[in-house]
């Protein structure tokens, strides 16, 4: 069996009880980390063996852990915090497990995500989980203007050196919208800072680990048959391509991406 096992995002006593009979009752604990899984392992008494699973090296180790899984032992896998597979190797190791036959069990417990979303006092029912952006500016703005559409609420990840340039390109292609950064979940120093995502802009040097979570786009409406006509209309009253194209997309609400792929459809036409 392969056991994800979920660790504590902050506070060890997110720790489960199921979790710790599972730590010491596998043949092996496959870790991003060692040197801070082994923290925890002692902290809770456990002296299962470890090994590193990380991106370095996730093919060589997979290969490894899969014989012993197919040898009939059980490993567990977890992430540095939370519960492993998500922005994590562990994923990988998973899809190797299930191609291979393998049994996967979901033990459950602490996630940054879902705890900062519960928070963050924006609409629960629907909600995506967008990960880490990338960290090129230009592959950045084009995930946020796929993303700038959606109408459910959005969950990022982002490290604090990176936290204001993201909110500041997340500002220009969302427009205003309610946001909230969690900071150091379950930790000591935890907190919850909202408001407009131009307001949020304005925090002190970020510190620590931050979950942004975002509104959807309550505004959004499908683009009407031929925006191409209006577009024409800015043309005829003096508007630059570029101007009649945001004027559009504004128009729309939608990302000028979208206005740009249409007008190029229509065009060919």
């Amino acid at each position: 069996m392969l056991y994800l096992c979920a660790t504590p995002i902050g506070n060890l006593e997110d720790m489960t009880f199921r979790a710790i009979r599972i730590l010491r009752e596998v043949n092996l604990i496959a870790a991003e980390d060692t040197r801070r899984t082994r923290k925890l392992l002692t902290h809770f008494d456990i002296h299962t063996p470890l090994i590193r699973f990380d991106e370095n090296c996730k093919s060589i180790v997979a290969e490894k852990i899969l014989q012993r899984l197919q040898a009939g032992e059980s490993v567990a896998v977890v992430s540095d915090a939370g519960l492993p597979a998500i922005s994590d190797p562990g994923a990988d190791l998973v899809r190797f497990a299930i191609d291979s036959g393998i049994k996967v069990c979901p033990i459950p417990g602490a996630n940054a995500a879902l705890s900062a979303l519960i928070c963050s006092g924006l609409d629960t029912t629907k909600f995506l989980f967008a990960g880490f952006p990338p960290k090129t500016k230009k592959n950045r703005h084009e995930f946020l203007e796929k993303l700038s559409t959606i109408e459910t609420t959005i969950i990022f990840y982002e490290a604090p050196h990176r936290l204001k340039n993201f909110l500041s390109e997340l500002a220009e292609v969302f427009g205003e919208r309610q946001a909230v950064l969690a900071r150091e979940l379950t930790k000591v120093h935890e907190e919850f800072l909202r408001g407009n995502i131009s307001e949020l802009m304005n925090i002190d040097e970020p510190h620590g680990e931050f979950v942004v979570v975002v509104e959807g786009n309550k505004n959004f409406q499908p683009l009407e048959e031929n925006p191409l006509e209006f577009y024409e209309k800015l043309l005829e009253q003096g508007f630059d391509k570029k101007s009649a194209m945001r004027e559009t997309a504004k128009k729309f609400n939608v990302s000028r991406r979208e206005i740009y792929n249409t007008l190029i459809k229509e065009d060919a036409k």
